[in-house]
């Protein structure tokens, strides 16, 4: 992890940081992971209740939606509700078309949020569009707030767009019309941060994001625009659907970019399926994360697909049952083993491979293919540790993880008490009301 931040701070993109809430995002800090609830805000219970389960299940700033001033007067009861349950992660505001009106009217409902995000294409049109997106920037700067400017295919400055297609035309070998678009698409955002300059904004306080929902393209115009600029920048496929293709697309768009250095913060952009909670864009976020080597979550559990030589179903039901047992356990070891989550795994399947891939694991066992001896070796950082058989076996294994884990890992209150006391008092973090601002966290 840290061999791979310094590589990504020295020979990836430099971004400036950026403060929300108690969050810093670019400037080499990991990447973060945000989720948006789908409830009406004005339904302040709902709304906070799924915002705890989006913080639980690892988002680490949550977005809600403010469009109307039944919404607006449930933000600050949606911040204060989320204290009483313990979660000070924070709350961005996302405004389209009235955001100027909400945030001059309600300044609870401003000073509640930790950061707004704002469409310059859809705050109005010719000089309604620039005064309004002034007006949005002063009251960011008024409260101390950073800002998200977002573009995307729908919000484009259809004037940027024609004067870049007209310009286009002139030239002796003009560029394809997507070509053109994608470059506007990049021009729009950083125009927009530069007219936040101009009010007064520093590059410290926006984030900015371009968002497609056709994954080579999101690749395009990203690259384009961290060639171009230093800002902190936010990655998604935006309506990238539902299930599997939408894993895959997500997947396919980000990896590139977040593997060049590119990207301080991502969504996975999941449609839900009826019934499906709206935690699992959260969990592909952290499993996409973990998989190209950017952050460690949970134990990583390597197990083999099967073939030929595994047609007995013992090792997929012992691959199924470790997942299930360490996903429990680490609603413990999160909170007294530190870096539990880099623990790897592996339950493979016969003597091919079994033995070799176990040998890379932390802990590892291979279990007997077709035909061979009903035996199955441990293997512990490389070197056999026992063997197992018989109907323990599963038991015996997971004893063997849970003692790993108990000897390997230092706890978090030994820790504690080796740290020198800090020489900051205890704050306790104020409820909101109309009359004061959030304290934000250090």
């Amino acid at each position: 992890m840290d061999a791979l931040r310094h590589r990504r701070s020295n020979h990836g993109r430099k971004s400036h940081g950026v403060e929300v809430g108690k969050v810093l995002i670019g400037n080499g800090e990991p990447v973060r992971i945000q989720a948006m609830t789908d409830t009406d805000t004005s339904d302040h219970e709902a709304t906070a209740c799924q915002a705890a389960q989006l913080i639980e299940a690892g988002a680490e700033l949550v977005r809600i939606t403010v469009d109307r001033d039944e919404a607006a007067l449930a933000v600050p009861v949606i911040r204060e509700r989320l204290f009483e349950m313990g979660m000070d992660q924070p709350l961005i505001g996302d405004f389209h078309y009235n955001g100027h009106d909400l945030l001059k009217r309600f300044p609870s409902m401003a000073r509640a949020l930790d950061k707004y995000r704002i469409n310059p294409g859809n705050v109005g049109f010719g000089r309604h569009r620039d005064d309004r997106f002034a007006q949005i920037i002063d009251c960011a700067l008024e409260h101390e707030r950073p800002v998200r400017i977002g573009v995307n295919w729908g919000s484009l400055d259809q004037r940027l767009l024609q004067e870049l297609m007209d310009r286009n035309a002139r030239e002796s070998e003009p560029s394809s019309a997507k070509t053109v678009m994608y470059k506007a698409l990049a021009q729009s955002a950083i125009l927009s941060a530069e007219a936040a300059n101009r009010r007064g904004m520093g590059n410290d306080k926006i984030i900015l994001s371009v968002k497609l929902s056709d994954p080579l393209g999101l690749i395009r115009v990203n690259e384009d625009l961290a060639g171009q600029s230093d800002h902190a920048l936010h990655l998604g496929l935006t309506e990238a659907g539902m299930g599997r293709p939408a894993i895959v697309a997500s997947s396919a768009a980000l990896s590139p970019l977040l593997l060049q250095g590119i990207g301080d913060t991502i969504r996975i952009s999941l449609t839900p399926r009826p019934g499906q909670d709206r935690c699992e864009e959260v969990r592909v976020a952290r499993d996409l994360l973990q998989s190209i080597g950017m952050r460690a979550f949970s134990p990583r559990i390597s197990a083999c697909p099967g073939c030929g030589r595994t047609t007995s179903s013992k090792f997929r039901n012992l691959a199924d049952d470790i997942q299930k047992i360490v996903d429990q356990r680490m609603i413990a070891w999160n909170g007294k083993y530190q870096g539990v989550e880099n623990l790897k795994i592996a339950v493979m399947g016969c003597i091919v491979n079994g033995p070799g891939e176990s040998q890379h694991a932390n802990v590892g066992i291979s279990l007997p293919g077709t035909g061979e001896e009903p035996i199955a070796p441990v293997f512990v950082d490389g070197k056999k540790y026992a063997t197992l058989r018989g109907k323990a076996l599963t038991k015996n294994f997971v004893d063997i993880i849970d003692d790993y884990v108990e000897t390997h890992f230092s706890k978090v209150n030994d820790l504690k008490k080796i740290k020198p006391k800090s020489t900051k008092p205890n704050q306790k973090e104020p409820s909101v009301s109309p009359t004061h601002s959030i304290i934000r966290g250090p």
